[in-house]
């Protein structure tokens, strides 16, 4: 088992994810961790050209390296998420995401 996972940010490591694209890091049972994963995630507005309901089914911390995205946490707070942004969701979390420019996000899921 490998105690140390990495890899190098490039544009053919990206595989189709449900919207977007994603580069995994770490993929979900790696090592033996079902709830562990972490990647970078690609979206534009053109791949999700509407806003999106996301129930959050995990843990999960999210830092934009680019981009702008809005998170609407029901019966919580909106957050509009811009480059250097940084938000944990706690599982069981009702979102919904609105990509208002090219984003790269890079998250973990625990």
């Amino acid at each position: 088992m490998s105690q140390v996972f990495h890899a190098q940010h490039t544009d053919a490591a990206f595989e189709p994810f449900e919207l977007g694209k994603v580069q995994w890091l770490r993929r979900p049972a790696d090592n033996g961790n079902d709830a562990l994963s972490s990647g970078i995630w690609k979206i534009t507005p053109a791949e999700a050209p509407e806003p999106f309901d996301l129930p959050i089914d995990q843990d999960e911390t999210i830092y934009i390296v680019s981009g702008h995205l809005r998170i609407d946490v029901k019966g919580a707070d909106t957050f509009d998420l811009t480059t250097g942004s940084m938000a944990s969701l706690s599982k069981g979390a009702m979102t919904r995401w609105t990509v208002l420019e090219p984003t790269i996000e890079f998250f973990v899921y625990s």
